[in-house]
């Protein structure tokens, strides 16, 4: 068995370390020392890391998240790595929904940044955005008409908020708001950690005609500290095929269309 094992990046075990807790919900050391091939003392200092970062709780012989809550608030470079797969379906799926002509909003966040990279450069389109990495991301788009609302800078999101923010984007009308949440129970609604993320998101709401959440399905049957909106205020959902089956019947029994990416 040990001929077998295979040594990997230190960057790429980590990245499967952080996937494997975001989906089981906790990890154990013997377990993944024996998957990676790295003694247990590589694993303990690879939980560690995590748990000075705020990503895990160190438990006996392993690793867990709290169950049902996103309270954290990670940074975007940690999300980044969560579920990655999916966020990258998810965004291709949510771009194809953009049509030539229209004035959408690319909230801040992972799977987002997704939708940005898969916007068609060649439909004339307008993109409101209060996160900088998509604005950034979206430069190269000659034809995409980038608008970027004031704001105090979160630097863990990349994204302006606050009262600068929430003016500013009270002027504007648009077709489409794409908006990535941290947790969506069924019953409540929409989540997120920060509060003036939570504000702005809800700006953001009143002024679409219509708004998309895009979540993998690990963000189901969460909560988080800071309340969105209800779920009766979404009108589409895209997420990914390991979406729970009571999850989707809820969704297609309140009228919410749903997207499978």
């Amino acid at each position: 068995m040990k001929g077998k094992r295979t040594k990997r990046s230190t960057v790429e075990r980590r990245k499967q370390i952080l996937s494997m807790l975001e989906t089981n919900g906790q990890v154990f050391v013997h377990e993944l020392s024996e998957q990676f091939g790295v003694s247990e003392v590589t694993i303990r200092n690879d939980l560690e890391l995590f748990e000075t970062k705020g990503l895990l709780i160190r438990s006996r012989g392993g690793a867990m998240i709290v169950e049902n809550t996103v309270g954290m608030d990670f940074q975007l470079s940690d999300k980044d790595k969560m579920n990655f797969p999916e966020k990258i379906r998810i965004g291709k799926k949510a771009a194809e929904l953009v049509n030539s002509g229209e004035t959408i909003i690319l909230d801040s966040g992972t799977t987002t940044m997704e939708i940005a990279k898969n916007l068609n450069s060649s439909k004339s389109i307008n993109v409101i955005t209060n996160a900088l990495n998509i604005a950034n991301e979206l430069l190269k788009s000659a034809n995409i008409n980038v608008i970027v609302p004031g704001g105090t800078l979160r630097k863990s999101s990349h994204s302006l908020v606050g009262p600068l923010a929430e003016k500013s984007m009270r002027n504007f009308y648009v077709d489409k708001v794409f908006l990535g949440v941290d947790g969506f129970d069924a019953n409540e609604g929409a989540f997120t950690p920060n509060i003036e993320e939570a504000s702005l998101n809800q700006i953001m709401i009143d002024i679409a005609k219509e708004v998309i959440l895009v979540a993998d399905s690990s963000k189901f049957r969460r909560r988080s500290l800071a309340f969105i909106c209800r779920p009766q205020k979404i009108n589409v959902v895209i997420t990914d095929d390991r979406l729970d089956p009571e999850d989707r019947k809820w969704l297609e029994e309140q009228g919410i269309r749903l997207i499978i990416a």
